[in-house]
Order: structure tokens, then sequence, then C-alpha cells
């Protein structure tokens, strides 16, 4: 067995039944999504939903603030366009002008530690009015030309070139920061000109003008509980580092930064779970930076305990699962035969097997007790 771990196995009420350098720092990576889905529940709210604003000037520019929403899908942007549609349409308005992005609640120059340039959907960059996770899929049709690969989501045309270098038949594009900023609204205008409002102006980004009317706030359909529960089953990192940008902005002032959240997470950990060698450099644990003890985890996992129901399920484990190169982590917890709860953590952060045996000989330990 690989030597080089931190274990820890507690009962319910967090009584240490094993420990292996319970006290030494490893790296977490996506068990980290535990704190943070803690510490979005603290600031915001377990009945918390996200909501965007659409505002209507003088001119009939459309303008919308995004205030974060992880979750806007392109369903979801088709729902609102029928709404958006409809409410023009009574107001005798069939046509507008500029699309205008309003996207100044989280800081325009984000740097998230960890977060690479690749195309994959983890490296997706966060933003204030974002859609489908900052990506688009698609895929190779039968044609022989590149096609969406979610029947919802039409292919737009600024995405083709960057889909045809890819080389694949299939997958995912990860949309660069600027792409970012105006796909959602590129969106809008798509399902408003389906819906007979044409848009003659261009998608574009900006600030609200003064003398506007607010025609329609969209609130998610999800709650914060439901968005945890996608974080942690999908290890979703746009949305942890969304949850984190709106912490800042929450427990400070707007705009939402990568620092305030950082700091808000932190001293909620250190004041509310008693963490003592925790340090957090992001919200999903992409960052090498971010440190933990096994004792530390064990003290978010007795926190996060009514919440459990919110994680995977494999049988009678309930778990969080975190991967990085050379690095393989767990935390979560086992079930008796009386559903009795017994937290554990694994953290391996060096090469070399032993995390199997880690996890059965814990597993074990708890058979026996039954």
């Amino acid at each position: 067995m690989n030597q080089n771990f931190g274990a820890v196995l507690a009962t319910s009420q967090g009584k240490i039944l094993y420990s292996k350098n319970p006290d030494k720092e490893f790296i977490p990576a996506s068990t980290l999504k535990l704190l943070t889905s803690l510490g979005a529940i603290y600031y915001l709210g377990e009945n918390f939903s996200f909501k965007t604003d659409f505002f209507i000037d003088d001119n009939l520019n459309l303008t919308i603030k995004g205030y974060g929403d992880p979750l806007l899908t392109s369903e979801a942007i088709k729902q609102i366009s029928d709404k958006l549609a409809y409410i023009l349409k009574q107001k005798k308005n069939f046509s507008i002008k500029a699309i205008i992005i309003d996207d100044t609640f989280f800081a325009l120059s984000l740097k998230i530690p960890g977060r690479g340039v690749s195309s994959n959907p983890y490296d997706a960059p966060s933003g204030a009015f974002c859609a489908n996770f900052n990506t688009v899929s698609f895929q190779y049709s039968k044609k022989k030309i590149y096609v969406s690969g979610e029947k919802e989501t039409p292919l737009l045309g600024f995405t083709q070139k960057r889909i045809n270098a890819s080389g694949l038949e299939h997958g995912r594009i990860t949309l660069s920061k600027n792409e970012s900023r105006v796909y959602a609204g590129m969106l809008i205008k798509y399902f408003l000109n389906l819906n007979g409002i044409q848009v003659t102006g261009k998608v574009k980004n900006g600030v609200a003008a003064d003398k506007k009317t607010l025609i329609l706030t969209y609130r998610s359909n999800y709650d914060l509980n439901d968005i945890i529960k996608k974080l942690l089953n999908y290890s979703n990192n746009f949305i942890a580092n969304q949850l984190l940008l709106t912490i800042g902005a929450k427990a400070f002032t707007p705009p939402g930064t990568i620092e305030k959240g950082v700091k808000a997470l932190t001293d909620y950990s250190k004041k509310n779970i008693g963490t003592e060698h925790t340090k957090i450099a992001e919200g999903s644990g992409l960052s090498r930076k971010n440190r933990t003890t096994p004792r530390d985890m064990l003290k978010i996992l007795l926190k996060f305990k009514e919440y459990h129901l919110l994680m995977k399920k494999n049988g009678a484990e309930y778990f969080k699962t975190g991967t990085l190169n050379g690095i393989r982590t767990r935390a979560g917890y086992f079930t008796d035969r009386e559903k009795n709860l017994y937290p554990f953590v694994i953290m391996v952060n060096s090469k070399g097997d032993g995390y199997s045996d880690i996890k059965k000989k814990l597993f074990n330990l708890v058979k026996e007790r039954q």
C-alpha cells in the first residue's frame, strides 16, 4: 500500500476511528467543492436562485444584466426569448436595435488560478452572463458537415472555424473570454428572430443606459440545493467558480472577484467550521495552490452531513472524488445498516497504487462495527 497518503475515518459524531497523516497538508482537488457548497449555502441561503434582468431603453435597445447564473442553457434562453417576444409584441414592438450585455456584476479581468487555455470544458471562462457553461457541443453529420451536438442549441457561425480546426468528429469547444461575453446574447438574438422579433443591431457589451425600463426578470428554476447537486454530481468547475464569484459579490460588494470570493470562503471556513490548515485559491479544486488536511476535510464533512443526499451515491457510500495529474482524493460518508453516516477522507498526492486499498480498508472498518 502507498504510505504517502492521508486518511481519516470517523463516526457521525466525529470520533476518529482511523487516521493517517491527519494534519499533513494535501492538494484536495475537486473535494474542495464541498467547502464551496457550504460557503454558498451560508452566504446565499438554500432558497437562493439566480436572476437575470432585461431592460428596454428609449432607443429600443435591449439591455441584459447578468448576475452569474451558471445554469443558463439553451432551453432556458429559449424560454426567456419566448417571454421577451410576447412582451415586446404586446407593446407593438416587432423589432429592436442592439442587444447590450451588461456583465459588470463580475469583474471583467478574471484570472482563475489553475484554469488553463485548453479547449477542455474544465477550462471554460467565468462571467456574469454566460450560456451552456461557455462551451459549444458539435458533431459530424451523415451529410459530412458539422452540426450542433444538442438539438436545442443552434450552431452559430462564429464557432465554425474553431470547430473545423479541432479535427474531431464530435466533442465540445470552449469559448474564449471575448466570445463568452456575447454568446448568450447571440442565442437571445437567434431565438427572438424565430419569434418574429427582428434584431437590427449588433450584440455587444456595455452598461445599461439611465433611461431604461425593466420588462422582465428571469428567475432560474433551480434553487441552491439543485445547483449544488449538479455541481457535485458532475464536478463542474464552471459552476463552482460562478458560486465563488457570487459569494464574493454578496459578502462584500459587486463586482464579484476571485479574491473577494476566496476571502469570504476562507473567513467562513475558519469561523464556522474551525479549519486551521485550509488554504483556498479558487472554488473548484482545479488549482494546485489549494491545500487542506484530512482533519480539516473531516470538519467540512461533519458540517456537510445534512446535505449528504446532494452527493453522488454508490451502494453504501456518498462521495466526492478529486483528480489531478498525480492526485487522487475522495471524501464522503459510508453508511451502515442503520443508515448511520461515517465520514471519511482519502488523500493521495503521489503517483503509485494504494488508493483502492485505502478505501477498502476504511469501508471494512465500518463493516466490522455492524
